[in-house]
């Protein structure tokens, strides 16, 4: 259950790792724009490797509330030039690629990427599911109701715990029957949840254990942290830090975060805490 094949290297995921986040497009809602040359990508990774980060997260989409729809073939002339110079710059670096689309998705495996990151679970591509069985990588699900341009849309559950955990417990199967060994759930926060359903999914994340596969938390910088604190994203690390650490006493395995530094620092910390329990 604990441990996923990156390009034949198992990484155990009983002990919390961190997946540091790489955005190439121009409006996601923390750093779009950010790294878009060269120097600034390879100086980032530099820096969230230095940091502590076991996994980078490439994506080309950005999957913001309302954010614009792009092509495919928008998003591969994105991805792939970035991803070339990052293999050729980080050969081992373990490289998730964040896409919703099969045919992104191979590409990048081919390219040295060794694990995929579906905001969509497969709902949005028909071929996914069949693409991730045959290239046999790692593979990430998350729980979205609708699609960037609609989930925010009055999202309405009747119980949004039990709901989900349902919803991956079909994805799983259908998987597992197709042969995908190594599976990685994501609740989804911000995704088609309101403020309310996202902190019920925060206090009850320990439930989502019962599926038996890691349990990925992107919970970095998003309006659930800063609107209730009347701040912006360039001021909510600390709710960040906040929120990761809660998410970490309820089991999750792997943070996706913007500030790699802070992520080891609440991992060590709550280590300390399960170390003397």
């Amino acid at each position: 259950m604990s441990s996923i094949n990156c390009n034949g290297t198992l990484v155990d995921l009983k002990s919390p790792k961190v997946m540091g986040i790489l955005n190439i497009t121009p409006d996601s809602f923390f750093d779009g724009g950010k790294y878009n040359n060269a120097s600034a990508i390879v100086n980032h990774i530099e820096k969230m490797l230095s940091e502590g980060a076991t996994f980078v997260d490439i994506g080309a989409y950005s999957s913001r509330p309302g954010a614009k729809h792009i092509s495919e073939e928008e998003e591969l002339l994105r991805i792939l030039p970035v991803l070339q110079l990052v293999i050729q710059e980080f050969p081992k670096l373990k490289v998730s690629v964040d896409t919703f689309r099969s045919k992104v998705a191979e590409q990048c495996i081919h390219l040295g990427a060794c694990m995929i990151n579906d905001i969509s679970a497969g709902n949005m591509d028909e071929n996914m599911f069949s693409t991730v069985a045959k290239l046999q990588v790692p593979y990430i699900m998350m729980h979205m109701q609708g699609t960037p341009q609609t989930m925010q849309n009055q999202p309405t559950y009747t119980n949004i715990t039990q709901e989900l955990i349902y919803y991956f417990s079909k994805k799983i199967h259908e998987l597992r029957t197709l042969g995908v060994n190594d599976i990685i759930t994501d609740v989804g926060f911000g995704f088609g949840k309101t403020l309310e359903q996202n902190y019920e999914l925060l206090k009850h994340l320990d439930l989502f254990k019962s599926l038996e596969v890691p349990t990925l938390v992107g919970l970095s910088r998003k309006s659930m942290l800063f609107k209730p604190l009347e701040i912006d994203q360039n001021k909510a690390l600390n709710a960040t830090t906040s929120a990761n650490t809660i998410a970490l006493l309820n089991g999750a395995n792997v943070l996706r975060v913007h500030d790699v530094k802070e992520a080891i620092e609440a991992i060590k910390i709550v280590k300390l805490l399960n170390n003397n329990s």
